[in-house]
């Protein structure tokens, strides 16, 4: 009976859930050696037909986890059950070349990067997905100008389309992130016990070289018995950034979701239910949830970061969160890629409450500009300022509309027309470089898909 809800299948893809089930991870262990064999008997140092007997029996699949779970209730090791079930299926010459200058945290470090070598490929495709869509959404809704809000307040207007275009741009970065880490993060381990070589001697980092390539993995530039963790932290930071981002348009849904606000809506399919108490209640559930497993991507940099600094050559403190924190990681993240993805491509846009909630203020919001307009007439900026918020206050205290109070005010009216006035109170006028702002990060996530 599953325990924890991700090994229920609530959360993740199943494509991405593969990858960290137990069968899969002896598979991606037991490919490991055969391509250390392989590499080994490639430059002399074991016999050919041993490397290719080795190769061939751990791809057979007649290494079961049942087997090596059998092993390893007698030696409490795991990396050692494996090799001994291995050893199991092999001839006798061929026996003492299964996992020749080796230690256990080679297998596990490398498996482990070769697991996140193809999970990275699943979040890589869905981040770009995600781009793309983002991008589309700040096109479409470029022209509609939209309520900008600072500190919770209403500022100044933007373009409703730009809120897209700043998501769709971190997106693409983080694609250029993911791509630049890989040679840091995505590593192949073969020296040993305590990262010399051991017993492959001047032909050890020539077998890590045609290991790694093999692999599509990067050889280790230097290591004690494990990989040093900065790496893997790095990795943890990478995924929980991506995570961070979703969170940031999550939380902006939600808010523009909220009842006062109403600009946008979640989906909300027949036979949804918001509330248990209450009929009518459509919640922003998976942008919540997206938040929520946020938080725990962001804990996991922390822990990540706990496990660089290790005893000497290595000790096992390490060991036992990485198995928690690195699966979760990725499938948490490619459940809120599924999330976030989902809610964009349905996401309700209500242009209507967009344009009304600019005229929440009484014309306000419109206040940069006509300071703006003022400025330019010759009028010292902060007598200017000043008058705009005498007049602009007053309006707020006896309910009329700016306009109509600047336009009535001496101080600001012998400078601006009415005519000029109404100019300035037309949202629309003020998109200013939103239009290219969008165009230019629709080429930059065009180019950051296709590379």
């Amino acid at each position: 009976m599953p325990i924890l809800p991700i090994d229920s299948g609530r959360y993740g893809s199943k494509e991405m859930r593969g990858i960290f089930e137990d069968e899969k991870r002896l598979q991606y262990q037991l490919d490991f050696e055969a391509a250390v064999a392989q590499a080994q008997a490639q430059i002399g140092m074991i016999p050919t037909e041993a490397a290719r007997e080795i190769a061939k029996r751990a791809r057979s699949g007649k290494v079961t986890l049942a087997r090596v779970s059998e092993l390893e209730a007698v030696s409490e090791h795991d990396t050692a059950a494996i090799i001994e079930a291995l050893s199991e299926q092999v001839s006798a010459k061929a026996k003492p070349w299964i996992h020749y200058g080796l230690t256990s945290n080679d297998i596990i470090d490398t498996s482990t990067c070769m697991q996140m070598r193809d999970g990275f490929k699943i979040i890589e495709s869905k981040v770009a997905k995600l781009a793309l869509l983002l991008s589309d959404n700040a096109v479409q809704f470029r022209p509609v100008p939209a309520v900008g809000r600072t500190h919770g307040q209403h500022a100044s207007i933007i373009s409703f389309g730009l809120k897209f275009a700043v998501w769709a741009a971190e997106m693409a970065k983080h694609l250029e992130r993911i791509e630049e880490g890989k040679k840091r993060f995505m590593l192949c381990k073969t020296l040993g016990v305590v990262g010399t070589g051991s017993l492959m001697g001047d032909g050890a980092l020539e077998v890590q070289k045609i290991v790694a390539h093999n692999l599509g993995l990067y050889p280790i530039d230097a290591a004690t018995q494990v990989m040093p963790r900065e790496r893997f932290a790095e990795m943890q930071f990478c995924i929980a950034l991506i995570g961070s981002t979703l969170d940031k348009i999550a939380v902006e849904i939600r808010n523009l979701q909220r009842t006062e606000i109403a600009e946008v809506a979640e989906p909300f399919r027949k036979g949804q239910m918001g509330s248990s108490a209450v009929p009518v209640k459509r919640n922003p559930i998976k942008s919540e949830r997206v938040s929520s497993l946020a938080k725990m991507l962001r804990s996991f940099v922390s822990v990540s970061m706990e496990n660089i600094a290790l005893w000497h050559e290595r000790d096992l403190s390490n060991s036992a969160n990485e198995r928690f924190t690195i699966p979760m990681a990725a499938i948490l993240l490619d459940e809120m890629l599924n999330a976030i993805t989902k809610v964009i491509s349905e996401l309700k846009v209500n242009r209507d409450k967009i344009a009304s909630n600019i005229e929440i203020t009484k014309g306000q919001v419109f206040s940069e500009f006509v300071l703006e307009a003022l400025v330019k007439k010759g009028v010292a900026r902060f007598e200017a300022y000043r008058d705009i918020q005498r007049v602009a206050f007053a309006a707020l205290e006896s309910g009329d509309h700016f306009f109509d109070a600047a336009s009535r005010d001496k101080s600001i009216s012998k400078h601006l027309s009415k005519r000029e006035l109404a100019a300035i109170f037309e949202a629309k006028n003020h998109l200013s470089a939103s239009g290219r702002i969008i165009d230019n990060v629709a080429k930059m996530v065009r180019n950051a898909v296709k590379a």
